[in-house]
């Protein structure tokens, strides 16, 4: 199995810091096993000169020394790799304390967790609040869904990726290929934006409609990555937020708080109802369908249709 760039990188990253003198070419070919794969004498040559440099973009300090027999070695001495000291003051201390609080739900938990333990040693002072003015609020951000982490890597890594999708008014998931553009997480739900190269166009999926898992493929980007991917405009103007138009329902009193909180207009009609008129989106119908009995549509007839089939759908099933 070919090993992962990244572990080469750091395996010879390791093995330069690690040594007390230069390694020649042969010697770390010998010490790492992705070099003893390469195959023939200008793959490992070509491979490590790419690597070499790679690291050096990264930052490290990597010297190149001839011997007394003309052989070149290599070493990254520990003094010359040294991060300077780092210095928090209380507000820059706090936000990072904030921002590891946000992912105490996802997989990452583990790494800001240890990385919140070090802001004292980095200067946070002791009577210092790590969360601020605002201890008593502690923000967070679901990330309950199996696609978030494999995703996130993907358009990281700007690999496409394939899955299956459920979209709202499907009975069965569809194979989607995608290029990752970004993740946003928009009213407690993470939406991902990317170029749909079976409709060759930018899609943006919601991670909970995603089934199974998440299969990253080879192979480069097809489409330009956008210096702004808006995915919070493109989401709320498929959910009404964003809109032209308006449908008009009847809401039962006392019922349905996200209906009123969306309303440009409320009307008391009596008997126990009230008018409302909400921006009409993408996906109304299925919010609609969740209040049940509570709602009534009156227009437009093409949402009242959807609702009226969404409900049919569910008797049925």
């Amino acid at each position: 199995m070919a090993i992962a760039k990244a572990e080469r990188l750091m395996n010879l990253a390791l093995c330069l810091l690690g040594t007390r003198r230069p390694l020649s070419k042969r010697e770390l070919r010998e010490s790492i096993e992705a070099y003893m794969e390469a195959g023939s004498d200008d793959s490992f040559n070509r491979m490590f000169e790419r690597d070499k440099d790679d690291l050096r973009e990264l930052g490290l300090v990597i010297e190149t020394v001839e011997n007394l027999d003309g052989e070149v070695g290599y070493l990254a001495r520990r003094d010359s790799n040294r991060l300077p000291p780092i210095t928090l003051d209380a507000e820059e201390a706090a936000a990072l304390g904030l921002a590891a609080k946000v992912w105490q739900q996802a997989r990452l938990a583990g790494a800001a967790s240890g990385a919140l333990q070090k802001l004292r040693a980095a200067g946070l002072p002791e009577d210092v609040d790590p969360y601020g003015s605002h201890g008593a609020l502690e923000p967070h951000i679901p990330v309950h869904e199996a696609a978030f982490e494999p995703l996130m890597l993907a358009c990281r890594d700007r690999r496409p990726v394939v899955f299956d999708y459920r979209k709202a008014n499907a009975a069965q998931p569809g194979t989607r290929h995608v290029e990752p553009w970004a993740l946003e997480c928009w009213r407690g739900h993470w939406y991902l934006a990317g170029f749909d190269r079976d409709r060759g166009a930018e899609r943006v999926f919601r991670l909970s409609r995603i089934t199974g898992k998440v299969r990253a493929r080879a192979g480069r980007y097809t489409a330009e990555v956008p210096d702004v991917v808006t995915v919070r405009e493109t989401v709320a103007g498929w959910a009404g937020e964003i809109a032209d138009r308006s449908a008009l329902i009847r809401l039962r009193s006392g019922a349905g708080y996200p209906l009123r909180a969306k309303a440009v207009s409320v009307r008391e009609l009596g008997d126990g109802w009230d008018e409302l008129e909400i921006p009409y989106g993408h996906g109304l119908d299925a919010l609609l369908v969740e209040f049940g009995p509570d709602v009534v549509v009156v227009e437009p007839a093409e949402l009242r249709a959807e609702v009226i089939d969404r409900l049919r759908a569910v008797a049925k099933g």
